[in-house]
């Protein structure tokens, strides 16, 4: 197998469009037509997790942060982003990191941490716009079918629970062919009317040039009438955070033991519990302080993030309760979620997760 076989795979549950424009997902070292044999998962990519993934034979390392997040200018070692760069290119270990994209998807990071707390009824805490795009194009009464096929199968219309969804009005064409042109219909020098119909399907930005194929080889015409508009829809399984409901409401202080324990934390950051039970929980993996706004919109009792300062706790106003439970500890289960994704895809691929503790922050007690 290639590594660009699970890069594949992995884009297409969590495609590299949905990165926020700050990230930098995908591979950042190594080349994506060699083979691998074994891969690491680990949900950082440090000099301590390179060299457990040449202690353990594993030529590619599938983290959650990128090991470089903005652009390098030299590489001599002098910190430890450059050191780990170069020990995986010495050793020759592709490095991919597959982190905001991961974030922003229906059973991503932030239902991972809902499923760890067995929420119900989990959803996009806030769906994100500018993924969609709609396609028109002007097809000849005998060959719709063939097209509108052709386009429901690179992906085209499909919306939500529904596929094969298009809107089609009937209609006439005309051209005229002029000296050079091959038309399938007419002749040069004539001008032609044909009955067309208008064929409008929505379908995901990033499927935008498998899309364009297959409606071109499906098309008739030697120049096809199409064009491309970009939507601001909401997708509904696209976005951040996540928001769920308990199975049973739970006094606050219940509620925070069960997230001590299913979490293994050490200590939780709260602001006042507000002396009701808690019902509704919205989460966001890492920092997901700019979601609060959300969180009380969807109606949550606590919203469960990290990296919370101090004077963002004021925020809470009484009308929620935030809990910072940790950057580490939020995204802890992302290596787990890593590992279910790849082998039900790959059963007989060897993969690895980290025995390497890579969080950075250390609680003395």
């Amino acid at each position: 197998m290639k590594i660009k076989d699970i890069i594949q795979y992995l884009e297409e549950i969590a495609p590299s469009n949905y990165q926020e424009s700050y990230d930098n997902s995908g591979l950042i070292v190594g080349d994506a037509n060699r083979e691998v044999k074994q891969a690491l998962i680990s949900l950082d990519c440090t000099e301590e997790v390179v060299d457990e993934a040449i202690r353990k034979g594993c030529d590619l390392i599938i983290s959650h942060h990128p090991i470089v997040f903005s652009g390098m200018k030299r590489f001599n070692g002098k910190n430890y982003v450059e050191r780990t760069v170069i020990k995986a290119i010495k050793h020759d270990i592709a490095l991919y990191a597959i982190h905001t994209n991961l974030d922003n998807v229906l059973g991503g990071v932030s239902s991972k941490m809902a499923d760890i707390l067995g929420l119900e009824n989990q959803a996009i805490l806030r769906p994100k716009k500018g993924l969609l795009k709609k396609l028109v194009v002007y097809v000849p009464r005998a060959n719709v079918e063939e097209v509108r096929s052709a386009l429901f199968e690179a992906g085209a219309g499909a919306i939500g629970d529904y596929d094969q969804c298009s809107y089609n009005t009937a209609g006439y064409g005309t051209f005229r062919p002029l000296d050079g042109a091959n038309p399938t219909i007419g002749e040069v020098g004539s001008q032609e009317r044909v009955e067309e119909t208008k064929i409008e399907v929505i379908f995901p930005a990033q499927l935008e040039r498998k899309i364009i194929v297959a409606m071109l080889s499906a098309h008739p015409y030697e120049e096809v009438a199409y064009h491309i508009v970009s939507l601001d829809n909401n997708i509904s399984y696209v976005g951040s955070g996540a928001i769920g409901n308990l199975k049973e409401p739970m006094p606050a202080e219940m509620f925070l033991r069960l997230l001590k324990e299913k979490f293994n934390l050490q200590v939780i950051r709260h602001t006042d519990l507000l002396g009701k039970n808690i019902s509704r929980v919205a989460l966001c993996g890492g920092a997901g302080g700019f979601l609060l706004g959300d969180a009380k919109r969807s109606g949550a009792d606590i919203f469960i993030t990290a990296d919370y300062k101090y004077h963002e706790f004021f925020d809470a106003e009484g009308e929620i309760i935030i809990a910072d439970i940790g950057h580490f500890e939020s995204e802890q289960f992302t290596q787990e979620l890593l590992l279910d994704i790849i082998t039900k895809k790959f059963a007989n691929f060897a993969v690895l997760l980290t025995e390497i503790d890579t969080n950075p922050i250390k609680y003395y007690s």
